[in-house]
């Protein structure tokens, strides 16, 4: 019987063709079973020699079957294990690519001119003093932009900053000339929005100090910006205007060919010559701070701009709403502007 069991065993595939085998021979009808049920049938002198042979027969059918088992458990679990691996040789799956916020866009560019221009990139803080965001930048008690509002207050007499000038400020009393700088964040006021106006908006403005500064190098400055944006074709006009941190000041507007098709100038921002209030500002905090006072009889001038409004021509972007919309209706609406 065991000669008959073992090549069965070896013969057995799969673990279901093995318990056929595993109760064919071990199991409760099997036929080791039923030879172990003849022993009564046997005289006592015959029966335990008989006992001891069917046992012994049981063990070696059963140590097979335990043997065979193992393998096919392991070839199995090996078998799963190969179906289910993964290849880490192949490439990855593809994700789809992400793009650069328009505005970020800008900033670059804008940033990118100027340090080829030999200036400094710097930011500064969102939340400002009075003093720093008006009163040093010769903007007097009774200016309109104090008013609730235009300017959002907050209970400790600090405001959300209206402007990036106040950075100005802080460099210089950090610095001393010559110096040319661009700030670069975030400012905020009460205004109603529409297709062209948010309380939230981004500026970027430059401030040059040192001697023997003009109203020509500034000029010059905005007229390379324009080029680098718009190409050497650009042309750049400028207006006179007030500022109450420069004198004198101007307007400087691009001419421009906008989404509607037509051709037309465009004011981008406002630029001047640093008033002598500011430098004389600027020496009283040096001052206070035990520094030396290095600006009044220097000169200087400073620009300012919307990386907004300059994103909205070049990517012919019709409603600044379209910038922060959380509505898919609404940035769907402009998507293909972008693309």
């Amino acid at each position: 019987m065991q000669h008959e069991a073992i090549p069965e065993i070896q013969a057995a595939t799969t673990l279901e063709a093995l318990q056929a085998v595993k109760t064919k021979y071990v199991g409760k009808s099997g036929l080791v079973t039923r030879e172990l049920g003849t022993l009564g049938k046997l005289p006592p002198e015959e029966r335990k020699a008989r006992g001891a042979e069917i046992n012994a027969v049981r063990q070696a059918i059963q140590d097979a079957l335990d043997t065979r088992e193992t393998t096919l458990k392991r070839e199995a679990l090996d078998a799963q294990l190969a179906s289910e691996a993964i290849d880490v040789t192949l490439p990855g799956l593809p994700l789809p690519a992400g793009g650069l916020h328009p505005i970020n866009r800008v900033y670059d560019d804008l940033t990118s001119i100027y340090e080829r221009l030999g200036y400094t990139v710097v930011e500064g803080p969102e939340v400002e003093d009075e003093h720093h965001n008006f009163e040093a930048l010769n903007v007097p008690w009774y200016h309109p932009a104090r008013d609730l509002q235009d300017t959002f207050w907050l209970e400790d007499g600090r405001l959300l900053r209206t402007h990036t000038s106040p950075m100005q400020i802080r460099y210089m009393v950090d610095h001393e000339p010559d110096l040319k700088i661009v700030v670069r964040g975030k400012v905020y006021r009460y205004e109603a929005t529409d297709a062209t106006h948010e309380s939230m908006f981004h500026q970027l403005e430059g401030l040059v100090v040192g001697d023997h500064i003009s109203m020509a190098d500034l000029k010059g400055t905005i007229a390379e910006m324009a080029r680098g944006l718009y190409g050497p074709g650009a042309k750049v006009r400028f207006q006179p205007s007030y500022y109450p941190f420069v004198e004198p000041g101007a307007d400087f507007a691009v001419y421009w060919d906008n989404p509607r098709g037509e051709s037309k100038w465009l004011e981008l921002g406002g630029c001047g010559m640093v008033h002598p209030n500011v430098f004389r500002a600027v020496d009283d905090l040096r001052e206070a701070q035990g520094k030396p006072r290095v600006y009044e009889g220097k000169t200087g001038f400073a620009f300012g701009l919307g990386p907004e409004r300059i994103a909205m021509l070049k990517y012919k972007i019709p409603d600044i709403r379209y910038f922060y919309a959380n509505d898919p209706r609404v940035i769907g609406q402009f998507r293909g502007d972008l693309e």
